[in-house]
């Protein structure tokens, strides 16, 4: 194979940037056809398509994230070889894209990205939102990981795989009540108001079957779709609060809040929803080898 031709590399940089063809050939001073004969040639000598082209619009396929990733790198080392002769050293750094559910518990996050925070070589990119958008931003490549508390759905054709990473328990917490006997589940709860997830959440919806089958209809003081805010109103709030442990462990770990229960046959499980690549990060694929044989 010839050497790559970093012209073409940096016509593609330009596109890939600037989103398409217009801004970026303004930026470079070509005309559009010849910026888009420069990025055939470079599709040409890798052997892949680089842009598929919706609309107006042109979006990376898989493999111009990957190529995206090393121009990104390539660049970037110019930058650094000047800043390192200028007596401004910088380190180059491996990037993983991570998408987390806006509900998803903070101390989870945490503990799935520990192996990586504090490497001088990683740069980690968290970004919050809904199952919807981030699952069109995993099949877009724009991000290489989704963390959820609920299975991404499929179909014989989709190239979405979830990895079942941890299964939590589920329990009621709350401030500690002097001279109260231990909780009883469900009957206390006739007279012990709740804060509960949303009805969106499957722990919910398992929570409420529950106390159906028991014939209990609590006073409910909030429903909240974001555990950070859950957690914080269990230690604002009289009552009781339904949540899987790792989301309030500081609270636990201090006494602030003490686990009056486990919630018996509801749990709580973890994924690492990812697209079946050819090109997978690496990053990536060392924080998935315990769950690796979990995927579903």
């Amino acid at each position: 194979m010839r050497d790559l031709n970093f012209n073409h590399l940096r016509y593609f940089w330009a596109v890939a940037h600037e989103g398409g063809l217009t801004r970026a050939a303004e930026r470079m001073n070509l005309s559009q056809s010849a910026l888009s004969v420069q990025i055939q040639k470079l599709e040409q000598q890798i052997g892949h398509k680089l842009f598929d082209r919706v609309g107006r619009r042109l979006d990376l396929t898989e493999a111009g994230q990957i190529a995206l990733d090393y121009a990104d790198t390539v660049f970037e080392a110019g930058r650094e070889l000047l800043s390192t002769l200028h007596g401004r050293p910088a380190a180059n750094r491996q990037v993983l894209r991570v998408g987390a559910l806006t509900t998803l518990s903070r101390n989870f996050q945490l503990e799935f990205l520990r192996p990586l925070v504090g490497r001088a070589d990683v740069e980690l990119i968290v970004r919050s939102g809904t199952m919807r958008d981030l699952l069109g931003h995993l099949e877009a490549h724009a991000i290489d990981v989704v963390l959820a508390n609920s299975a991404a759905p499929r179909d014989a054709r989709s190239a979405l795989r979830n990895h079942v990473l941890n299964q939590q328990p589920v329990s009621l917490v709350g401030r500690p009540r002097p001279g109260s006997g231990p909780f009883r589940f469900p009957e206390d709860l006739r007279g012990v108001p709740v804060l509960l997830p949303s009805l969106d959440s499957d722990i919910r919806v398992a929570f409420d079957r529950l106390l159906e089958l028991a014939g209990i209809r609590p006073t409910v003081l909030a429903e909240v779709d974001d555990m950070a805010m859950l957690r914080l109103l269990a230690r604002e709030r009289e009552g009781v609060t339904l949540v899987p442990p790792i989301v309030v462990r500081d609270e636990l770990e201090t006494g602030v809040l003490v686990e009056h229960c486990r919630i018996p046959e509801v749990t709580e499980r973890f994924y690492a929803i990812v697209q079946k690549r050819r090109f997978p990060n690496q990053l990536l694929a060392e924080l998935l080898k315990p769950s690796a044989s979990a995927g579903v």
